[in-house]
């Protein structure tokens, strides 16, 4: 170790601090400081953190709401109101999948602090009758969709599986697939690489030590996902594989389409680069971003930032003006995210977040702080939106595809596990009447059915959305649960459920048909 050259380093960048405890540490925690900062470039965190705070800190020269505009109904492909078109569209996606042309890529960095576990999200057990986590839900949803592909082409097809995790999540999320046998993909198609961290930073720019021998570092945002793709050489392995599409999406969401094909398909048609799926809005003050023009360049405008009178404005079809509510579910090309890999990335400002963040004393005293003392940067994954040529946006419906998890069930009541599991059973129960199966009670009654537009992946006809989107934890759909490797969207369960009667709670998997009922109850 040449501690006087990192000495000479630290100074030079107004760092020395880093060092301060350096006399009171064992040999092994001076190994692991002198091994973690002698891989940080701080003359490159000092530009990061005056470029960022520049940013924070100049006053807002004007509203962001006068220069905001909707997204044109010319960009806009919607699962509600464009119905003739999603057989054409699901088509186009299975044909491309079937080409070997699509991949996914997860971004699965965080942990789950706030569900109150110190693993990571995608480990998660929601507390499904069939016990599956998220990885797993996923990982049998590419099965299938390989399967349908295959099955409408004729040919055998691959989508590579694309894995972002931190520092924090990489070990750990490997274990859990080796020890799972990847879920029954192929392990040379799931490939894991890990985002960059960035050291949390006082007001005036110190990196600031959580332990005597350690600094604060947090993951650099669902944004590092392109430093990070350019670090690990990701992009020339798709460009190695064939891959012309990239479907990216956020590891919470218990009800995502991985590679759905008609969101693949309506922007491969659109002739798109880049591509959002949204779900509407349920209110004006709903606490999510909102894709939408600014100045003619497209964004996500955080909820935050809009004014209330503007988040209210309706268009003449009584729907809110600006309702594409943000859900981090992208489609990339990947000849785009080569350019933004290549030319654009170092371009994009980190975003600021005031930060309670732990930290030690100048006596070397564990400090938790009860106000903000810091700042954590990150890069957003829509900050790329910008560069896109040919920008569009597709709009499902919340209840068929979007039920975040977040929350541990103590909190709120919202994108907790049971929100997150009475979304996915009231779907697949969904699934079960549009395939002309019914549900009865102990009495061999019919349970009764409350209509709602359509579940997309099934027949359009009528179905149910049983409690109205389950948006309260209280809310208890029936309880059914159709395994992914069964149904994909819903397509493929007529030779289960038509014309039949079952008790809850139902599973149906590559097992059969199983009716989970005890006593006759």
């Amino acid at each position: 170790m040449n501690v006087r050259e990192l000495q000479g380093r630290l100074s030079r960048a107004g760092q020395e601090h880093l060092l301060q405890f350096w006399t009171e540490l064992e040999e092994a925690q001076q190994a692991e400081l002198y091994t973690e900062l002698e891989a940080m470039d701080f003359a490159e965190l000092n530009v990061f953190f005056q470029k960022a705070t520049a940013g924070f800190s100049r006053p807002q020269q004007d509203s962001v709401d006068a220069r905001m505009e909707p997204v044109p109904r010319e960009v806009l492909g919607s699962t509600t109101r464009d119905q003739d078109q999603l057989q054409a569209w699901e088509s186009e996606g299975l044909f491309q999948i079937s080409q070997n042309k699509v991949a996914v890529l997860l971004l699965a960095g965080g942990q789950g602090t706030r569900l109150g576990v110190a693993y990571p999200k995608g480990m998660y057990d929601v507390g499904l009758p069939s016990h599956k986590t998220l990885f797993q839900i996923q990982a049998e949803r590419i099965l299938k969709l390989q399967q349908l592909a295959e099955k409408c082409h004729g040919n055998k097809c691959i989508i590579p599986w694309y894995i972002m995790t931190s520092g924090r999540t990489m070990e750990s999320t490997e274990e859990f697939f080796t020890k799972h046998k990847y879920f029954g993909l192929r392990k040379e198609n799931v490939i894991f690489f890990q985002q960059g961290m960035l050291p949390a930073m006082t007001f005036d720019g110190k990196i600031i030590l959580e332990e005597k021998h350690r600094v604060s570092m947090a993951p650099d945002g669902n944004g590092g996902l392109y430093r990070a793709l350019a670090a690990q050489n990701i992009v020339q392995d798709m460009e190695r594989r064939g891959v012309g599409s990239v479907h990216v999406y956020c590891v919470d969401n218990i009800l995502v389409r991985v590679a759905d094909p008609r969101f693949i398909g309506f922007c491969v048609q659109k002739g798109a680069d880049c591509g959002a799926k949204v779900v509407e809005k349920t209110n004006p003050t709903e606490p999510v971003g909102v894709v939408c023009r600014v100045d003619g360049v497209y964004q996500v405008v955080e909820y935050s930032e809009i004014a209330l009178a503007t988040a209210q404005m309706r268009g003449p079809d009584g729907r809110l003006l600006f309702s594409a509510g943000n859900i981090a579910n992208h489609f990339f090309t990947v000849p785009f995210l080569r350019d933004v890999v290549r030319v654009h990335e170092p371009q994009l400002l980190h975003h600021v977040a005031q930060k309670k963040i732990p930290c030690v004393g100048p006596q070397g005293q564990r400090v938790k702080p009860d106000k903000p003392n810091g700042i954590k940067m990150e890069k957003f994954v829509f900050d790329i939106f910008q560069f896109a040529k040919k920008f569009v946006v597709y709009e499902v419906l919340r209840e068929d595809e979007f039920s975040p998890l977040k929350n541990a069930d103590s909190q709120n009541g919202k994108d907790n596990p049971t929100t997150a599991r009475h979304a996915l059973m009231s779907l697949h129960h969904c699934w079960v009447l549009n395939a002309g199966g019914h549900f009865i009670d102990e009495n061999g009654s019919r349970l009764p059915a409350i209509p709602r537009r359509a579940a997309s992946g099934g027949s359009e006809a009528i179905t149910a959305d049983v409690n109205h989107n389950l948006k309260d934890a209280n809310d208890a759909p029936i309880q059914c649960e159709i395994s992914p490797l069964i149904s994909y969207a819903g397509e493929g369960i007529e030779s289960y459920v038509a014309g039949k009667e079952f008790h809850a709670p139902l599973i149906i998997d590559e097992s059969g048909v199983h009716e989970l009922v005890k006593n006759g109850l």
